[in-house]
């Protein structure tokens, strides 16, 4: 293959080739990160807000967003401040790293100046090394939860009123969550795009009791608290598909092992190996009597009519 390649006087982003040829992250995943990592310094651009930028949905979003996690480029932490509000701070990196190392970055630790060394000498312990990683991650980026990205699946009005009485009855979920009327048309709009991503109402109800603070903690704002659990929704469970009885065919037959001019099939009830009329032809030869033998015979002779009648049958 052919390639012709310009290099950039300016205004371009290095980028590792780890990034570009990971075997993990999809095309959006590497989009968003490559876009932050362009971003210029002190930028606070969230990364649903890139995700508009790029064009990429937000079922999309919330996928590229779970692989940069696993990999560890993207990190990020919710918390609440002293008025009660709501807020995340974001983290995306150049190279992946664990969360030890993400949250020094967020908080890093001062470390006491060293004293100087003495005039014309050599310093006491070693040379100065080089940054463990590539370059500086980008600042940790604080988004504003106030808003959400607009959303992508459209919810029929069946949905939409479901999602209304949804929102309605969360205080009978916990009694701090006395949500204020005013947010109601917010918080049932979010509860209707989970509907409309295949989530059940038991799906939304479990995941708002999942992120409420321990039983005595107050809640300051919980429609704020709400409307920050219901922004981002997750990928629908697929149900594991159970497996299918078995039905009956020629599968749960066997052969049997009698004297048949053709193969004859039979279904046992335990784990004989003859069919019915060979049993019988068997009980008869064990008796000795001419009679019985006559008789054995003319079963043995049924059955291999009915063998051979069997083909013609189907």
């Amino acid at each position: 293959m052919l390639r012709h390649a310009i290099a950039p006087a300016g205004f371009f982003t290095q980028v590792s080739n780890d990034i570009i040829r990971h075997p993990r992250l999809s095309s959006d995943a590497v989009r968003l990160l490559t876009w932050q990592l362009s971003l210029p310094e002190g930028a606070t651009e969230a990364l649903s807000r890139t995700a508009a930028r790029a064009g990429i949905g937000k079922c999309a979003f919330l996928r590229a967003k779970r692989e940069l996690t696993v990999e560890g480029y993207f990190h990020e932490w919710r918390e609440q401040g002293v008025r009660g509000l709501w807020s995340t701070v974001q983290l995306v990196s150049n190279v992946s790293l664990s969360g030890e190392e993400a949250a020094a970055l967020r908080a890093p630790t001062r470390v006491a100046a060293p004293d100087p060394a003495p005039t014309g000498g050599s310093p006491a312990v070693g040379e100065p090394t080089g940054r463990a990683v590539g370059r500086h991650p980008e600042p940790p980026v604080p988004e504003n939860t106030s808003h959400h990205p607009a959303p992508t699946a459209k919810a029929t009005a069946e949905q939409q009123a479901v999602a209304r009485e949804l929102v309605d009855s969360l205080g009978g979920l916990d009694a701090r969550l006395r949500v204020p009327r005013g947010i109601l048309p917010e918080l049932a709009a979010l509860a209707a795009e989970w509907l409309a991503c295949g989530h059940t109402v038991a799906d939304v109800r479990e995941q708002v009791r999942r992120c409420l603070p321990g039983r005595g903690q107050p809640i300051h704002r919980p429609g704020g608290l709400v409307r920050y659990v219901l922004r981002e929704i997750p990928p629908v469970a697929t149900p594991v598909a159970a497996a299918p009885p078995p039905t009956p065919g020629v599968a749960q037959m066997r052969e049997c092992e009698g004297d048949h001019v053709q193969a004859l099939l039979f279904r046992p009830v335990a784990d004989e190996v003859l069919c019915r009329g060979c049993r019988r032809a068997q009980a008869a030869d064990a008796g000795g009597s001419p009679a019985v033998a006559s008789v054995a015979a003319a079963v043995r002779g049924a059955a291999a009519v009915r063998a051979a009648l069997q083909p013609l049958q189907h």
